[in-house]
């Protein structure tokens, strides 16, 4: 939920808004204020208003890691940078939301349980409907056969934890250009 800032803070009922997995923006209310509210004086008639059209909607990232702290820590980070995202505790539990949703680009861990990084990169990129998801390994396992191997399996790029958040934010913005201009190749002739 986020505040409504100054403009609406003085409307009685309404607790602040959000943003739909579509990109609308709605306002939530709060009943409580709104039965609370005086029942003398003139009361406005609700204006119904068709939605607005939203703009771009923000790039998904989805972060696939055993560790909560990881998962929390990198989505605040890539929250504030103005990305949505999506967590899945492991490849098992990533490859299920992947039925329902698409991210723009996948942090994924090598380590965890049930299926690993690398099998999770193997089944995106053997899937068609996955397969052009970039995906960035963020692990403490960076000796040189992890970063080969993780090239094998079709992972465009791989960072150490810890990583730097500066670093990390420059590869996810590359890969997500790249991506968009693959996908619209005729957006790069304008």
């Amino acid at each position: 939920m986020k505040n409504l800032g100054l403009q609406l803070a003085r409307v009685v009922g309404i607790a602040g808004a959000t943003v739909l997995g579509d990109g609308r923006i709605v306002m939530i209310i709060n009943p409580v204020l709104l039965s609370q509210r005086p029942a003398s004086g003139p009361v406005a008639e609700p204006v119904v208003t068709p939605p607005v059209a939203a703009g771009p909607v923000a790039p998904t990232v989805m972060v696939v890691d055993d560790s909560l702290t990881v998962r929390k820590i990198t989505s605040k980070l890539l929250e504030r940078e103005g990305y949505r995202v999506t967590t899945a505790k492991d490849g098992v539990d990533a490859l299920e939301q992947l039925k329902d949703e698409l991210p723009d680009l996948m942090l994924v861990d090598i380590e965890m349980p049930r299926m690993d990084g690398f099998d999770l990169a193997k089944s995106i990129r053997n899937d068609q409907r996955t397969r052009e998801i970039p995906i960035i390994i963020i692990s403490s396992r960076t000796a040189e056969k992890h970063r080969k191997h993780a090239e094998q399996c079709g992972v465009d790029d791989f960072l150490g934890k810890p990583y730097q958040e500066s670093e990390l934010l420059r590869h996810i913005e590359t890969l997500i250009a790249r991506k968009k201009q693959a996908s619209n190749p005729q957006a790069a002739l304008h």
